[in-house]
């Protein structure tokens, strides 16, 4: 084993010993079907019907796909699921992670994403994918400032209607985002050094937040660094205020698009609550 990827397994077991968890590849039936009930509590009103179902769940693990849960002792407190993609299983791709209730706040979810970091790379995969609502700023600043991924697509209703207690009845846009498991930012993030990109005086305000909590567009999308807000608390949005959590979707839905298609490109998300968009130099 290299030394470079010798470090991934030792970021992977750091995260892990941090959070107070094991993390480990899961195929068993019964710690299958245990996994798919803690996920469907996430989603779900209740953990009592599956999410995913055991039976896929035991056919990814069988077809040397991703699955893996987090314990605290023999509780399953966070759980990983994710499958190859084109071309030659290069890139894996993760289509869904969660954290219950009794892992939350303990960074459970970042020993999950190290772990899977680490068995990617001992798969012989150098990318890992996947997507996640742009609105929810606290996953926006795991993934771009604490993982160091990168988003690169804009998807609109990417899932269409889900229905479930995270999403509502909302649209389910997405962004789906990169991990380049060994680029210089990926390796300071895991360990322990997030991406914080610098926010220049310059900067122009794309949309801001609105006095009623909804989004305020600022004027032209002008400017080499531009900051695209998003509201402190979607969910809450969604079950209290409807109408404002749809003007969100679409304020950012219609930002976002639009200065992707005018060639800005992320370059990170703030601690203020904002994407921040640089122009690229084929863009100017």
């Amino acid at each position: 084993m290299s030394r470079a990827i010798a470090s991934v397994f030792e970021a992977a077991e750091s995260a892990a010993r941090a959070a107070g968890v094991r993390v480990r590849s899961v195929s068993g039936l019964d710690e299958l079907e245990s996994l798919d009930r803690m996920l469907a509590g996430i989603w779900q009103a209740s953990a009592d019907g599956p999410l995913l179902t055991t039976e896929l769940l035991r056919a990814l693990t069988k077809t040397g796909n991703y699955v893996a849960g987090a314990y605290d002792g023999a509780t399953p407190v966070g759980a990983a699921v994710g499958f190859f993609s084109a071309p030659a299983n290069r890139e894996l791709h993760s289509h869904i992670a969660g954290v219950g209730p009794a892992g939350a706040g303990r960074g459970v979810g970042f020993a999950l994403k190290q772990h899977q970091r680490a068995w990617a790379l001992h798969q012989g995969a150098t990318m890992i994918s996947w997507t996640f609502d742009p609105l929810v700023a606290r996953n926006a600043y795991f993934n771009l400032a604490k993982l160091a991924a990168v988003p690169t697509e804009y998807l609109p209703n990417f899932y269409g209607a889900m229905h479930d207690r995270i999403n509502g009845d909302d649209d389910s846009d997405r962004l789906l985002v990169r991990w380049d498991l060994l680029a210089p930012a990926v390796v300071a993030a895991s360990a322990g050094r997030p991406h914080h990109c610098a926010v220049p005086d310059t900067a122009t305000v794309a949309l801001g937040r609105g006095a009623d909590g909804g989004p305020a567009p600022s004027g032209p999308l002008r400017g080499n660094t531009v900051l695209v807000a998003v509201p402190a608390d979607i969910e809450a949005l969604r079950r209290e205020a409807p109408e404002v959590a749809g003007r969100w979707r679409v304020a950012v839905r219609d930002t976002l698009t639009a200065l992707l298609g005018d060639g800005l490109r992320f370059a990170g998300f703030d601690r203020a609550g904002s994407y921040v968009l640089t122009r690229t130099a084929e863009a100017l």
